[in-house]
């Protein structure tokens, strides 16, 4: 299915998550291959089964085999590192910021993809898991990398709006009689 299925499924209380979604795809400025790298490396992050589906599809569409390769491995890779930055942060002790990480995170070096798209999606997974630590990194990188505060803010908005979609849908569906 798409977005469109996606909106079809919110519910009239969720009737501005409906319009960001539809607005999310059809105004972005952010080039096609960083807009659904970031919407399928979201969808993945929120770990719903039906937005995973419903974007995924479309993501497809719209990337190369290589760009979604990667936008899955950008959610791979944040799931790990955003609970272990996350964590040695909100531990409130900063020796922890100084001892090596020891996890293996080559793909960040050699994503497959441009550097910086990679980058937008690994700041994007990350505002959907809460990990300050990595925003401020990949959001450095990435403004480094020439990207302007504006495109960068419209990733994030994209993290949003697919995170509140996933939250409306799985609550909807949590609340749902079960079937007989």
């Amino acid at each position: 299915m798409s977005v469109d299925a996606l909106k079809s499924a919110l519910p009239g209380y969720a009737k501005d998550t409906k319009l960001n979604l539809g607005s999310l795809t059809s105004t972005s400025q952010l080039t096609d291959q960083q807009l659904w790298g970031t919407v399928l490396a979201c969808a993945l992050a929120t770990r719903s089964a039906t937005v995973i589906r419903e974007l995924a599809d479309e993501a497809g569409d719209n990337l190369s085999a290589e760009a979604f390769e990667a936008a899955k491995a950008a959610a791979s890779i944040m799931a790990m590192n955003n609970v272990y930055y996350r964590a040695t942060h909100l531990i409130g002790d900063e020796t922890y910021a100084t001892l090596p990480a020891k996890l293996r995170m080559s793909v960040i070096a050699r994503p497959g993809v441009d550097k910086v798209d990679f980058e937008l999606w690994s700041l994007a997974v990350s505002a959907v898991n809460g990990c300050g630590r990595c925003l401020e990194s990949h959001e450095k990188v990435l403004r480094d990398g020439g990207l302007s505060r504006e495109l960068i803010q419209e990733a994030l908005r994209v993290a949003a709006v697919v995170n509140a979609t996933a939250a409306t849908l799985d609550a909807e569906a949590a609340l749902a009689p079960a079937a007989v």
